[in-house]
């Protein structure tokens, strides 16, 4: 749960650090609905950059930025586009959120804010003393030190020394500290390892780690979820939702089909892996190269009971149509030779890694459930390709030259050739099964209670009473900017 309880004298520190550096708080009902955002703030930020490291930026933490790099404010709709036929091969309607336009270019900045609000404001978290540390595998801590940051508190950014280069290069920036742990995205055991180093030796650290905290999973309940049925009245129509797609890595984003389950009780939520590492598939384990996801183990916060499929996705399908949708020679194939509209190719740089495997999974989602053209899948490109040119060029370096050849190999070999493979519809006893390998991360080497573990699965109030917190934050939000006096 959100642990919301007041530390007064901390508080009041924290309270005169945010009004030394002018920050003011949004509430997730301005995330939501970023016309309630204070008309002040809306003039200081038509001359800041998304990226800027600027307290009037956490009123960008939301999904209907404009998406231009200076000056933007917001849209009435959440960034989204849709994926045609032409690159999905099925007649499904395959419709994705875009996260390119937060600040950082991810979406994670929206968990890293729902992880640091709660401790802020009730003055847990002290910015004046405490050092923040962000287990992630990449993301994550990128988007946790830019908070921080604008707070003027030190970072900690843990994570796998083999993420892709642009992550360490743009941590430099803003983290105070980066410690790289052995491995790939796949090896979380090594970042809770270093956590428990920290703790253990430092005084002065406290750990957001986003995948036990609910305030991830609240952001995306809350925030994503909202603009998804925002999507959905506009396109909607008289066709039929039937469900979200979505890899987990923290299983925060997934909680977004929560809150659609509620508006749609009929559809359904899909969580994807790696077929190189699937923990959820098979309870297995691996490396593989589609960043971000697939962890080894189940995160406290993934409301498994409530999962109705896992979808596994080759990383090599990903890796190869990253080239197709990025190359010249791909673009211009999939434009003339496969008619895709120009206006879509244009725009696949929006997709990064995860991003495709995310589309891929509503793919064979869309095939496994033969859906029609009157049907409708949602998913989310948490990043775009901004976080992997390092990828390209090692895949260029290795593979030499992208061709016309490549581009018929790769469209037809690894993305119309998606099949119904690697996945699994899940009974009530897969999904125990599934939630079940919670006890052996977060009981046997977390500390986690059993007895919640337990209330996870069997009480039906669990979920609810979380989903439930947003206004009680919101009013803790609002309580600590009228401290602060700048609004």
């Amino acid at each position: 749960m959100i642990d919301l309880t007041k530390n007064e004298d901390q508080l009041k520190r924290t309270v005169e650090r945010a009004r030394e550096r002018n920050i003011v708080i949004p509430t997730f009902e301005q995330m939501k609905d970023p016309s309630k955002v204070p008309d002040k703030i809306k003039n200081e930020l038509c001359d800041i950059e998304l990226w800027d490291v600027v307290p009037q930026n956490l009123f960008r933490i939301t999904w209907k930025n404009e998406p231009q790099d200076k000056g933007g404010l917001y849209k009435p709709l959440a960034n989204y586009m849709e994926i045609p036929p032409e690159l999905t091969g099925v007649e499904a309607r395959i419709i994705a959120l875009v996260g390119k336009w937060f600040p950082t270019g991810a979406h994670k900045v929206g968990a890293t804010f729902g992880c640091l609000v709660p401790p802020l404001v009730t003055g847990q978290f002290d910015p004046t003393f405490h050092k923040a540390v962000w287990p992630s595998t990449g993301n994550y801590c990128r988007g946790g030190a830019y908070d921080a940051a604008i707070l003027g508190c030190e970072s900690i950014a843990i994570l796998p020394e083999e993420m892709s280069q642009e992550r360490f290069d743009w941590l430099q920036t803003v983290a105070g500290e980066i410690i790289k742990t052995p491995g790939s995205e796949s090896n979380v055991k090594e970042i809770y390892d270093e956590v428990a180093r920290l703790k253990a030796t430092r005084e002065n650290v406290f750990v957001f780690n986003q995948f036990a905290e609910f305030g991830n999973y609240l952001f995306h309940y809350d925030v994503t979820g909202n603009a998804m049925t925002e999507i959905l009245d506009k396109e909607l129509g008289n066709d039929s939702y039937r469900g979200v797609c979505l890899t987990t890595g923290s299983a925060g984003t997934i909680a977004c089909g929560d809150f659609m389950k509620q508006a749609y009780p009929t559809s359904k939520i899909a969580a994807g892996e790696a077929v190189q590492c699937p923990t959820l598939w098979l309870n297995g384990y691996g490396a593989h190269r589609i960043e971000g996801i697939g962890d080894k183990h189940v995160p406290w916060i993934h409301n498994v009971r409530n999962t109705d499929m896992i979808i596994a996705i080759d990383d090599a399908d990903s890796m190869n149509l990253m080239r197709l949708f990025n190359e010249p020679e791909g673009r211009k194939y999939l434009t003339n030779d496969i008619g895709t509209p120009e206006e879509t190719v244009s725009q696949l740089g929006l997709l990064g890694i995860s991003s495709i495997a995310n589309l891929l999974m509503s793919i064979k989602f869309a095939k496994y459930y033969e859906l029609t053209k009157n049907d409708v899948v949602l998913t989310i490109f948490t990043d775009s390709m901004d976080m992997y040119q390092s990828r390209m060029r090692e895949a260029q370096a290795a593979d030499g030259a992208y061709s016309v050849k490549a581009s018929v190999k790769d469209y037809h070999g690894h993305l119309m050739a998606q099949k119904t493979d690697a996945m699994i519809e899940l009974n009530h006893y897969d999904k125990k099964r599934i939630h079940h390998l919670k006890y052996f991360t977060w009981i046997e080497q977390q500390g986690m209670e059993l007895d919640e573990l337990n209330a996870q699965w069997y009480d039906p109030g669990y979920w609810t009473n979380i989903q439930q917190m947003t206004p009680k934050i919101d009013t803790l939000i609002a309580e600590f900017n009228e401290k602060v006096g700048l609004i």
